[in-house]
């Protein structure tokens, strides 16, 4: 992914709408990319930020855009395990296929 994909993204994922594949590239990106790193904060200053300081809360922009990372890589690694068990039960699942398929030929 790069910087122009990853800047078109940003609404996005500030938004909470990315797949989680989507997620895995843009995070992967925007955390090794300081370009993009101070676009995202822009915007998420932009788009969370005015609404909380017109409420008149106040808030720690880097704390709560770390906290919205965090919370995104665990959804990608939570992505991954469970991607990675069904691929374990689907090949459990053929295993049992075939040991079924050969007790049925040669019993």
């Amino acid at each position: 992914m790069n910087c122009k994909e990853t800047e078109k993204m940003i609404p996005i994922f500030l938004t909470n709408k990315l797949n989680s594949r989507q997620l895995d590239q843009f995070l992967e990106h925007v955390e090794n990319c300081p370009d993009c790193m101070e676009e995202l904060t822009i915007q998420y200053l932009v788009m969370i930020g005015t609404s909380l300081i017109e409420e008149g809360q106040s808030f720690d922009l880097r704390k709560a855009l770390n906290g919205l990372l965090t919370e995104a890589r665990y959804m990608v690694k939570k992505w991954k395990i469970l991607t990675f068990l069904s691929y374990i039960a689907e090949i459990i699942t053929f295993i049992v296929m075939i040991i079924i398929l050969i007790m049925v030929i040669f019993v």
